[in-house]
């Protein structure tokens, strides 16, 4: 039964911790393994430090444009959180099954792999890939690696299926999202002699005020006809770190925040808005203090949104197979972007529901994986393949 294959080769996969902080080598050399025995050969991708790394393998033909099977292998913390099982042990209960990855998206790579292994490989007309990456819950970085690889090995698919958790609803579109570090350096002093420093909690402070401003004018001014929820950009403070001592005026001070745009606006313009305000607000104190404050910011990473494309045949094959006829636009990113910038066509679609993943007990519906592989098995039997 190709459930039971699912989950038993779901449990191995749930069985690495894969937490973006770590390692994902064991994870990558049991798929390649798993490939091997299959007769299938694949390349690893590492990143420069080697402790992790991409697949990429092609099953079928390789004359033509093929279609790419993609999914992350890392998975957020459990840090926190409290889970009733082993994160990292996949358990059943009332139908679902429980563990850190079981929807995003584990799920659906075994998925995958179960039909790779089950599918008359000799009658592909055209070749299936499969992409499975690292770092897709940070920063993208393994998707960016990947996808230049491709581009260097003029690899130029006909469309990329990445199976995020939808519910098996089609995604065409969503927002991109970039992170930025900002530091501010300010000048020490007694906090008796507030006139002799800077501080550098204070700048950060000023620098926060001019996010949300910008903030709450994307808000005022929704993108009309917009199909994203919320229908604008959206900005996030997430860390802030500073200061040594509360009678020492704070020395350095740290931020590290995030733009989501909206399609139609792209985060580097909104960067240099922001940056431009804070320059204007700034600068007076800053020039007191000519050779020792300062204030920089540095992009942590620049995921691009995914753009719907005319004549996408991953929509079309999947809208025939699901019966839906519907794309969506979501405000979460995924490593699509990356792919579109390969000049190929790209839609989002899997097993579970966004809604359990990053949470405690995240899990995924029998019914789910059931549904995912009768859509993989549909397609492998048209003719187009």
């Amino acid at each position: 039964m190709k459930l039971k294959s699912v989950q038993s080769l779901l449990t191995k996969l749930i069985g690495f911790d894969t937490t973006s902080h770590k390692s994902n080598r064991d994870c990558i050399a049991f798929i390649q393994n798993y490939l091997d025995n299959l007769g299938i050969k694949s390349e690893i991708i590492a990143n420069d430090v080697g402790n992790k790394a991409c697949l990429w393998a092609t099953v079928g033909p390789q004359e033509k444009a093929g279609i790419v099977l993609a999914g992350h292998t890392d998975v957020v913390p459990v840090d926190g959180q409290t889970w009733t099982s082993d994160p990292f042990t996949l358990t059943e209960r009332n139908e679902k099954l429980f563990g850190r990855g079981a929807c995003d998206m584990k799920g659906f790579i075994a998925c995958v792999l179960v039909t790779i292994a089950e599918c008359d490989r000799e009658k592909l007309l055209r070749p299936l890939h499969l992409a499975f990456t690292y770092d897709e819950e940070i920063s993208m970085e393994g998707a960016e690696r990947l996808t230049n690889y491709l581009k260097n090995q003029k690899v130029k698919p006909a469309w990329v299926w990445i199976g995020e958790p939808t519910e098996l609803h089609i995604v065409h579109a969503h927002k991109g999202v970039a992170a930025y570090l900002t530091n501010f350096t300010g000048v020490p002093a007694h906090s008796a002699q507030p006139d002799q420093g800077l501080n550098a909690i204070s700048l950060g402070a000023e620098f926060i005020d001019i996010i949300q401003h910008v903030a709450e004018q994307k808000k005022s001014n929704p993108f009309s006809r917009s199909r994203f929820i919320p229908p604008y950009t959206t900005f996030n403070l997430g860390t802030i770190k500073g200061g040594t001592a509360e009678n020492i005026i704070a020395e350095h001070c740290e931020l590290l925040w995030q733009i989501r745009s909206h399609p139609g606006e792209e985060a580097i313009a909104l960067l240099a808005e922001v940056e431009a305000m804070a320059s204007h607000a700034l600068n007076p104190r800053l020039a007191k203090f000519p050779n020792t404050a300062a204030m920089r910011t540095c992009t942590c990473f620049d995921i691009p949104p995914l753009m719907p494309t005319q004549d996408n045949p991953g929509e079309k094959t999947l809208a025939r197979l699901t019966g839906r006829d519907e794309f969506e636009a979501v405000s979460f990113a995924t490593e699509a972007g990356f792919f579109q910038k390969l000049g190929t066509h790209v839609v989002v679609c899997g097993p579970g529901s966004i809604d359990q993943a990053h949470k405690a007990d995240e899990y995924i519906a029998k019914t789910e994986i059931i549904a995912c592989m009768g859509l993989l098995k549909q397609m492998l039997e048209e003719k187009v393949m």
